[in-house]
């Protein structure tokens, strides 16, 4: 796939049962900013079906961007594709638009899927919050001896 510097379609000669528009956006070109907890490690791909539909132009399909991700948990390293699988804008058009740039909208819809808080996998057990290890691959004696009798009451109901 090329790697495009902007996602422009043409409208003016835009097939009239439609078009489909493949590529990968650059990441210096989506300026998606610092992150301690993820990091791109590809171009952004998108599979987009572009119609002009009277008055707007109807855009839809699906985005992915590769991630190396830290999870907030266990501080171990991960690979996760954010993904936007239902893609879809609907821009206002009249005969005198030519061309449209989808890039800022395509940006905007790949940010929205950007993790907060990435999770290496869901059952992650994270590190103990007395000795540090990682309880998903060894297992502490912290737990047991230093046990939090806060909510003791509420376990004897």
């Amino acid at each position: 796939m090329e790697t495009q510097a902007r996602l422009i379609v043409d409208v003016a000669r835009l097939d009239e049962d439609g078009e489909r528009y493949q590529g990968e956006l650059s990441l210096a070109l989506l300026d998606l900013g610092e992150s301690v907890v993820f990091a791109p490690k590809g171009a952004l791909v998108y599979d987009l079906f572009a119609q002009a539909l009277g008055t707007e132009l109807l855009v839809r399909g699906t985005l992915s961007l590769p991630l190396n991700c830290i999870c907030v948990r266990c501080g171990g390293e991960f690979q996760k594709v954010a993904q936007e699988r239902d893609f879809v804008i609907s821009i206002e058009i009249s005969e005198a638009t030519d061309f449209l740039d989808l890039t800022d909208e395509v940006r905007e819809a790949i940010i929205l899927d950007l993790p907060d808080y990435p999770v290496c996998h869901e059952a992650c057990k994270g590190l103990c919050m007395t000795c540090g290890k990682n309880l998903n691959k060894e297992i502490c004696a912290c737990q047991k001896a230093g046990s939090d009798r806060r909510w003791a009451t509420l376990e004897g109901l």
